[in-house]
């Protein structure tokens, strides 16, 4: 009964929108930043993750032109990829920058 009666207590309370002082205030510049940020660090943990594999698929293909052929091709994409990325960050770090 005690904790129906501190439920329902905390249920009668009002909240006033002036009481909220901690409500985000950053523009559309900052979020945009933002999201484009988690997105370039996501693509370059993915393509380091991809060289360090491919790295490893290099150094165990014995002998074996076709995994030799697959792993430097991995490992040259990769690399374009990321300076790919690279490029768009600076590039998006400019124009957010700019305006």
């Amino acid at each position: 009964m005690n904790v129906l009666n501190s439920l329902v207590n905390l249920m009668a309370v009002k909240i006033n929108a002036g009481d909220i002082n901690n409500m985000p205030t950053d523009s559309a510049n900052v979020v945009l930043a933002n999201g484009l940020n988690l997105v370039y660090f996501t693509a370059g943990v993915v393509a380091v993750i991809v060289i360090i594999l491919s790295g490893y698929t290099f150094a165990t293909a014995v002998y074996d032109p076709a995994k030799i052929t697959k792993a430097k091709n991995a490992i040259l994409y990769a690399s374009v990829g990321l300076i790919v990325v690279l490029a768009a960050f600076i590039i998006t770090q400019f124009v957010i920058g700019r305006f």
